[in-house]
């Protein structure tokens, strides 16, 4: 039997989550007997297109059985995905929710479903560790991931939720990586607004963006304002062992949310719903934790 191939697509090199969800497909596809190619569209959408559709558009023989992508801009290149199942290669999502998988997966012979990570508890679990760390309320230094995001506004809608009402934020924009959101942070210390700022927290949509907003910390020259930004917590997502989960152990970062890969996960369906026709769910969520435990949070 021929075996079965699979383009996976990520955002970039420079996020860990990335990085890790590649290792997860690559070692599915190890366990599971399929090849795997993995290509990353450095955060621009038209680049993911470009890959993308010149795999689906390629010699019969050249094409994957599959393409497996997270989306980088705001949309998740319906365009693509019906040249993908015009053609019979199978198609699945992650981490984003695609209005147009519904109609597709009625007409489409190949398989098209929607792998997530619940991005709005993963919010909500934010909104409580704020909740623990600042039982008095206060201000938030807040990093979200790009505006057009869906994970962006859904996390931050999920934080709404549960944190208090005397808890307010001062918002900045990182593109899910340390080099975007050390940037941002080191832009805001230049306004004369900044040094007045009554600052709690530092939090992130992502560990690398609390990492990069760390380091524009580190790198201030004056040692007392330094010492006074680097003494607040630090909170972000992801918690991956040798990242997230290893800052907190350490102390960099005060709580982070573990979000379970999922590129695998998304695989291991793909291969099952292709070899023995079972029909994948049209979305599955994984369940994000709070690292450490919410009880174990000292407030400030």
């Amino acid at each position: 039997m021929k075996k079965l191939r699979f383009l996976v697509s990520l955002t970039t090199k420079d996020n860990d989550y990335q990085v890790e969800q590649a290792q997860s497909a690559e070692q599915m596809a190890s366990k599971l007997g399929a090849e795997v190619q993995i290509v990353y569209a450095d955060n621009d959408a038209i680049t993911q297109s470009t890959q993308i559709l010149e795999a689906i558009q390629a010699e019969e023989m050249q094409r994957p059985n599959a393409v497996i992508f997270e989306p980088v801009g705001g949309t998740a290149l319906p365009q693509a995905a019906r040249a993908a199942v015009e053609a019979g290669i199978g198609w699945a999502v992650l981490n984003r929710e695609a209005d147009y998988v519904p109609e597709l997966r009625q007409s489409s012979s190949a398989p098209v479903f929607g792998v997530s990570s619940d991005h709005l508890e993963i919010g909500r679990i934010q909104g409580r560790q704020f909740a623990a760390l600042l039982p008095q309320g206060g201000s938030i230094l807040y990093i979200q991931g790009p505006a057009e995001n869906s994970a962006t506004k859904e996390r931050f809608a999920g934080m709404e939720e549960t944190k208090p009402s005397n808890i307010h934020f001062t918002l900045l924009r990182g593109q899910w990586t340390k080099e975007t959101a050390e940037r941002a942070v080191r832009s805001w210390l230049k306004l004369s607004t900044s040094r007045k700022a009554a600052i709690d927290l530092i939090a992130a949509q992502n560990d690398f963006m609390a990492f990069g907003a760390r380091k524009a910390f580190e790198d201030l020259p004056n040692e007392s304002e330094r010492e006074r930004w680097l003494k607040l917590p630090f909170t972000g997502c992801d918690g991956l062992p040798k990242t997230g989960e290893a800052w907190v152990r350490s102390g960099l970062l005060a709580a982070t949310v573990f979000i379970p890969l999922n590129a695998g996960q998304a695989l291991e369906v793909m291969i099952e719903a292709i070899n023995n026709g079972k029909k994948a769910p049209e979305c599955a969520l994984t369940v994000p934790v709070p690292i450490p435990a919410l009880q174990e949070l000292k407030p400030r």
